[in-house]
């Protein structure tokens, strides 16, 4: 809900191994998605038989249940955002391997190794876990912003005026 709000891409399933690492092998199970969604549209599915349109259905149901939170992402990320360091420690590993830093609530009885950005708290009450998503999405919306607005403001101070031309 807040990854959706900051346009952030999420997983909040199970992570799968290589999603990192073999993103080139992901991207083509982001495209299948795609495609079998506009199939679903346009009508398509209705042409196969009941049972070939459940399958690709159910396709379709593990596909946005795995990969739907990372249809929208163009290339790996910049940095990576983990509830409970414990149970994610594949996404670690793999960000650690391409250089991603990550950024983690680490509860007591997880170990920090690998967590760039430390945030100390718990990662078992859903409360916290709002919260933590919260101040998250927040964050990357005022660094948006912050950035467009820097941007708007060297355009306008690069802007050269030519009042008039010299004659040769």
């Amino acid at each position: 809900e807040e990854a959706s709000r900051a346009g952030c891409a999420y997983v909040n399933h199970r992570w799968l191994g290589g999603m990192l690492t073999n993103f080139k092998t992901v991207k083509q199970s982001i495209k299948r998605l795609h495609d079998f969604e506009v199939m679903l549209l346009d009508g398509s599915l209705e042409k196969f038989g009941k049972k070939e349109a459940l399958g690709y259905k159910r396709e379709i149901e593990k596909l946005e249940r795995s990969i739907g939170g990372i249809k929208e992402m163009g290339g790996l990320p910049d940095a990576i955002f983990i509830i409970d360091v414990g149970h994610e420690s594949g996404a670690i590993t793999e960000a650690a391997k391409l250089g991603i830093p990550v950024i983690g609530v680490v509860d007591t009885n997880n170990s920090p190794d690998g967590v760039a950005f430390v945030i100390p708290g718990n990662d078992d009450s859903s409360r916290a876990i709002r919260l933590y998503a919260r101040g998250i999405a927040d964050a990357v919306l005022e660094g948006r912003s912050s950035v467009i607005s820097e941007l708007i403001k060297s355009a306008a101070e690069d802007t050269v005026e030519v009042t008039e031309v010299a004659a040769a």
